[in-house]
């Protein structure tokens, strides 16, 4: 592992940057938080651990900012696919495209952010939930519910049900690509479609039934196709 060149003095931000590129490079690469050390970012920057130290009080806060990072960038590119002109359950599908796009276009910035860690308590859920683009999804959420296009209530149920929707297909994509999906963009739509249409099946049905039921009671809908 070849480390960086150092940066010059005085100039604290660049380095304090190259601390955080690396965290990021190493996340990416190990897929752990646990994996990685303070000694080891020093290698790859070309610092000593007393440097870190100047910029991070500690390891977690290091990943953390690092985390934080990658979730901006996720956000920057969830607002950017969001079209306030369309209605709030097309934007549920649409900003859960972008967030499919942005995992397949930042692979690694994507695995930064789902890296596991061995701090999974408050800390950690406070730094998915208070994201930008998880706050932006339930923003989105709350729209439909206020729109009356799904039941009112908690949004975060819903959000959750989502991300995991926009996440699995991104995971998929990226770990399993030569899996006949056909077009990936076809394919995401498809799935985070199905999600949002979903649940508003589900609201006329007034709740989870067993799918042979389900059927039953939507096959008037297929017989007057």
């Amino acid at each position: 592992m070849c480390p960086r060149q150092r940066s010059a003095r005085g100039s604290g931000a660049q380095l304090r940057e190259e601390i955080l590129v690396a965290t990021r490079e190493l996340l990416a690469r190990t897929g752990n938080a646990d994996a990685v050390s303070i000694r080891e970012v020093g290698k790859l920057v070309g610092v000593s651990a007393p440097s870190i130290y100047r910029h991070f009080a500690d390891k977690n806060a290091l990943i953390e900012t690092a985390v934080a990072q990658v979730f901006e960038n996720l956000d920057t590119a969830v607002v950017a696919a969001t079209d306030p002109g369309v209605s709030p359950v097309t934007r549920m599908r649409d900003q859960g495209m972008a967030y499919v796009r942005f995992a397949l276009e930042h692979p690694a910035q994507y695995r930064v952010a789902m890296a596991a860690t061995s701090d999974q308590g408050p800390r950690a859920v406070d730094l998915v939930i208070g994201s930008g683009a998880f706050q932006r999804f339930s923003h989105t959420v709350r729209e439909a519910m206020d729109a009356g296009t799904i039941t009112p209530g908690d949004p975060l149920p819903v959000v959750l049900e989502l991300w995991a929707a926009a996440h699995g297909v991104a995971s998929l994509l990226i770990a399993k690509p030569y899996l006949p999906f056909g077009d990936a963009e076809e394919f995401a739509s498809r799935v985070l479609g199905a999600t949002c249409v979903g649940h508003l099946v589900l609201d006329i049905l007034g709740g989870v039934p067993e799918p042979d039921e389900a059927a039953q009671r939507l096959a008037p809908l297929r017989d007057t196709e």
